[in-house]
């Protein structure tokens, strides 16, 4: 009973260095700790219980030097996304900057596709996220370069919504070109991330990569549907696509996809319930029903 009041009393903070200390164990993994707080969505319950003192002290430290600028929030919040209940989702504790009140909005949709994306590909995606953002749909997207920029800057210059889902610390900028724009997102609008602080700043660049698709499966849990603008076969965008088929959630492909002959991968997700896209009301009748575009 003293240990169940000693749990309920962990701070935020206590909760993001339970959180930090369970990722810097040797050979943890995302797979891992969700299997580890598999009867408790608190990290802090399950940290309560281990005994290392010398690794906590490590994470402490690392982060008594880090600007305290953003908030957590664990999946045993009353505030914690329910989209991202799902047993699908792995991750039990998220950063977070700006308004979290923007995941209780019903209308949030994904924008995603290429990095190295063509201009006719980065019309499409802001041609798209004005439209939706105007009739009040918060774009979500991952602040890459190409397709996800595209997405944002179109919608907050139409003074729409947006959420940004990074696959890089809280506190990092990646691309470094896009820190403005992360900026506003933080600032005025919702960033979101799941990579843990101190085992970030101790990986090897080459490992950094493995955060990106749980980035992407995370955009899909926190919104109604994904828009894919474009993609090759070996895109990280596939990974969005086989969330939204696993967790039920609507997938466009737009056509211009489909006519590139070289690409299988439309053709597979359209099989599996995604929608082809040829004009944007395609989009807008699935969604809204009556929301015509005059």
């Amino acid at each position: 009973m003293k240990n169940n009041i000693e749990i309920k009393s962990f701070s935020p903070y206590e909760e993001m260095i339970a959180y930090e200390t369970l990722w810097a164990r040797d050979g943890a993994t995302l797979k891992r700790i969700s299997e580890y707080l598999s009867h408790t969505n608190r990290p802090s319950k399950a940290q309560f219980f281990l005994d290392e003192y010398e690794t906590k002290d490590k994470v402490k430290n690392f982060l008594s030097t880090i600007k305290k600028d953003f908030s957590v929030i664990t999946a045993e919040s009353y505030q914690y996304p329910p989209a991202l209940k799902d047993p699908a989702h792995q991750i039990k504790l998220l950063y977070y900057k700006g308004d979290l009140g923007l995941l209780d909005s019903p209308k949030r949709i994904s924008i995603v596709g290429a990095r190295k994306a063509s201009e006719d590909g980065k019309r499409r995606a802001a041609k798209i996220a004005r439209i939706l953002a105007k009739r009040g749909y918060i774009i979500v997207s991952g602040l890459a370069e190409g397709i996800d920029t595209a997405a944002m800057e179109a919608a907050i210059s139409v003074g729409g919504k947006v959420i940004g889902v990074i696959g890089t610390p809280i506190n990092e900028y990646y691309p470094k070109k896009n820190k403005e724009l992360q900026d506003v997102v933080a600032k005025e609008n919702l960033l979101l991330s799941h990579v843990p602080l101190y085992r970030y700043s101790k990986e090897h660049f080459n490992t950094k990569r493995f955060y990106f698709p749980q980035r992407n499966i995370s955009m899909a849990a926190v919104s109604d549907a994904t828009i894919i603008i474009e993609a090759s076969d070996t895109s990280g965008t596939l990974t969005q696509a086989r969330a939204c088929i696993s967790l039920n959630r609507r997938l466009f492909i737009l056509n211009s996809c489909f006519e590139q002959e070289n690409l299988l991968w439309p053709h597979k997700y359209e099989k599996k319930g995604a929608i082809r896209v040829r004009e944007i009301q395609d989009i807008l009748n699935v969604l809204g029903g009556d929301n015509e575009i005059n």
